[in-house]
Order: C-alpha cells, then sequence, then structure tokens
C-alpha cells in the first residue's frame, strides 16, 4: 500500500475528521438503494490488485479528460487569470491516486463515512482550495460532480480488463465501481443540498 503519510491533505482515519452528518444506518439504506451488496464489495476488493500498479495511467486518463475539457478543467484554474494551477491539480492527483485505492479496499465503517464527508466539503465552497492554500474558484458545481461517475468507471473498465480475469469478473468488477462511485458522490453532495432535505 502506498504510504499514504507522504500524501499532503490525506486526512483519512485522523482526528482532522468531523463526524459525518450521514449514519452508517443511513448508508446501509442508501447501499440498498443503489442494489450494492457483499457481491460488490467482493469485485471492488479483487479490482484492487488490478488498478494498484495501474493508477498512475488510470489518473493520465483521468486528467487528459478533465484538462480537455475547459468547464471541468475550470475548477483547479486560478481565480484571477483561469490559468489551471499546476501545483494544485498536482496535490489533488496524488489524493485521487489514493482515492482510487481506498474505492477498491471497500472498507465502509465510520472513518471511510467521515472522509467522504470531508472530500465532499472539499469540492464545496465551505472547504474548497483550503487543503492546499490554492487561489482558485470557489466550488466544483455539483452538476459535474455526478456527471462525471461516467467517464471515470466508463474509462476504468479497460484497465478492469488487462490482467486477465473473465468478461463477468470485470462486468461486476465494473458495476460495483459504477455503484460505489454513485454512493460517494452522492455523499460528497451534502453540503450542497439544504439541511433538512438530504
Amino acid at each position: 500500500m502506498k504510504d499514504t503519510i507522504s500524501i499532503p491533505g490525506y486526512t483519512y482515519g485522523t482526528n482532522a475528521m468531523m463526524r459525518s452528518p450521514v449514519t452508517l444506518a443511513d448508508f446501509e439504506l442508501m447501499k440498498k438503494s443503489v442494489l450494492f451488496g457483499d457481491e460488490d464489495v467482493k469485485y471492488l476488493r479483487l479490482s484492487r490488485d488490478i488498478v494498484k500498479d495501474q493508477v498512475e495511467a488510470i489518473l493520465d486518463v483521468w486528467y487528459g479528460f478533465v484538462g480537455s475539457n475547459p468547464h471541468l478543467l475550470a475548477s483547479f484554474t486560478s481565480k484571477s487569470d483561469g490559468k489551471p494551477l499546476g501545483d494544485y491539480l498536482g496535490a489533488v492527483r496524488k489524493r485521487f491516486g489514493q482515492w482510487i485505492l481506498d474505492t477498491a479496499q471497500a472498507e465502509y465503517d465510520q472513518k471511510w463515512l467521515d472522509y467522504q464527508h470531508e472530500i465532499g466539503l472539499r469540492h464545496h465552497r465551505t472547504k474548497k482550495n483550503r487543503t492546499d492554500g490554492a487561489a482558485s474558484t470557489e466550488i466544483v458545481p455539483l452538476r459535474n460532480l455526478f456527471l462525471l461517475v461516467f467517464p471515470v468507471t466508463f474509462t476504468l473498465k479497460p484497465f478492469l480488463a488487462k490482467k486477465g480475469h473473465s468478461a463477468e469478473d470485470v462486468e461486476k468488477m465494473y458495476a460495483a465501481w459504477v455503484k460505489s462511485c454513485l454512493l460517494q458522490v452522492t455523499l460528497w453532495s451534502y453540503p450542497y443540498v439544504k439541511d433538512g432535505d438530504f
């Protein structure tokens, strides 16, 4: 496993996390809503060994997609001149790589739930830019979070097929990733939603 201490701003499982307002019981109901079960956990964990040595290649694809779409890249640009912030993109990339491994680890405990809330806050104006001291735009538009579920998971699928697993196993890993990403983005949306509406 990657040395997570060397990832600036990666605070998963630390005292720096506030408790998620979404309870584990709420999350169990969310899993039911997206048909996420033990088999999905199994296939996410199967995917970990497949993706762990492909993280940088996966990120190259994802960053290439974001970078080729100015409306997506805008969330990583300078507020003053609109140019991409290389240091900010680099810092986020390290945490994004760890997010791939965390997603594939599929440990859905309180620490994980708390970190999902933190990720949501960091996309919202509540905490965006604070982790890295970036002088960037104040929010990642909520619409982009949900819409990126498809390109992220669709472009991951070829990587899941690179280690010789059966087509059925690849499909099940892919489905588990789609469900997990939907669950996570829904959790990240909490700061965007009016009190009482989540």
